[in-house]
C-alpha cells in the first residue's frame, strides 16, 4: 500500500463520524458490548490503544461487531503493526512517525494516521505522500489555534486532533477546514466501562456523533 492509498483509506475512516473513540480497555469481556454501544450510538470507527495486556484480544473481539471499523492506536514499532494486523485491526494510529513504522504499515497494507505536532513534521509526512494525519497532543501543542495556523500554509493536509479533546472543545477543532474528525476518550468513561453502563456510553456516543463539522 502506497502512502497515497493509505491516506485515502484513512480519510474514508475519518469521514465516518465526527469522533473516533480512543479506547483503553483492560478487560476483554468489555470489548464487544463496548463496541456495540459505540457503534449503536453512531461512532463506527474505534481506536483501541495498545496500552493494556488485553488490547490485542480486545481488537479481535471488537472486529466481530457488525458495523464497526476497528483500529489499533499507539503503534510504535513494526512488531506492533504486525500484531495489530493479525488481531484484525483495519487501520492504525501512532503518536508520531518514524520511517520504520511507516515502512511497516505500508508493507502490511495497514492504513495509518501518523502523528504530527509541528509544521515540519507535517511537511515531512506530506513529502512522503501522507495527507491525513493525527495532530497530537492537540491541546498541549496549542489546541485549535495552533492547528488552524499550521493548516493555513499546508491546506493539502487534513487532521484528526487527539489529546485533550472533549465535548467542550470538540467544536473548536471540528469547525476548522483542515479537520475531518477528532479523537476522544470521553465517550467511553472508565467508570462506565467497568460498571457495564453501556446505555450511558451509547448516549455519549450519540451526542458526539451529532457534533457538526
Amino acid at each position: 500500500m502506497t502512502p497515497q492509498q493509505a491516506s485515502l483509506h484513512a480519510r474514508e475512516i475519518a469521514a465516518l463520524a465526527p469522533i473516533i473513540p480512543v479506547l483503553v480497555v483492560d478487560d476483554v469481556a468489555h470489548a464487544r458490548p463496548l463496541a456495540e454501544a459505540l457503534v449503536a450510538g453512531g461512532l463506527p470507527a474505534l481506536e483501541v490503544t495498545l496500552r493494556t495486556p488485553a488490547a490485542l484480544d480486545v481488537i479481535r473481539e471488537m472486529a466481530k461487531v457488525p458495523g464497526g471499523v476497528v483500529g489499533a492506536g499507539t503503534l510504535l514499532t513494526p512488531e506492533d503493526v504486525q500484531a495489530a494486523k493479525e488481531a484484525g485491526a483495519t487501520f492504525g494510529v501512532s503518536p508520531g512517525a518514524t520511517d520504520r513504522l511507516l515502512d511497516a504499515c505500508e508493507e502490511a497494507d495497514l492504513p495509518l494516521l501518523p502523528g504530527a505536532a509541528t509544521a515540519t513534521e507535517a511537511m515531512r509526512l506530506l513529502e512522503r505522500g501522507y495527507t491525513m494525519l493525527k495532530f497530537f497532543p492537540a491541546e498541549a501543542s496549542g489546541g485549535a489555534p495552533a492547528l488552524k495556523s499550521i493548516g493555513a500554509p499546508i491546506p493539502q493536509i487534513s487532521f484528526c486532533p487527539t489529546g485533550g479533546v472533549s465535548m467542550k472543545n470538540a467544536n473548536d477543532y471540528l469547525s476548522l477546514p483542515n479537520v475531518l474528525c477528532a479523537g476522544g476518550s470521553w465517550v467511553a468513561p472508565k467508570d462506565a466501562v467497568e460498571s457495564g453502563d453501556w446505555a450511558r456510553i451509547e448516549t455519549l456516543a450519540r451526542e458526539a456523533a451529532a457534533l457538526p463539522r
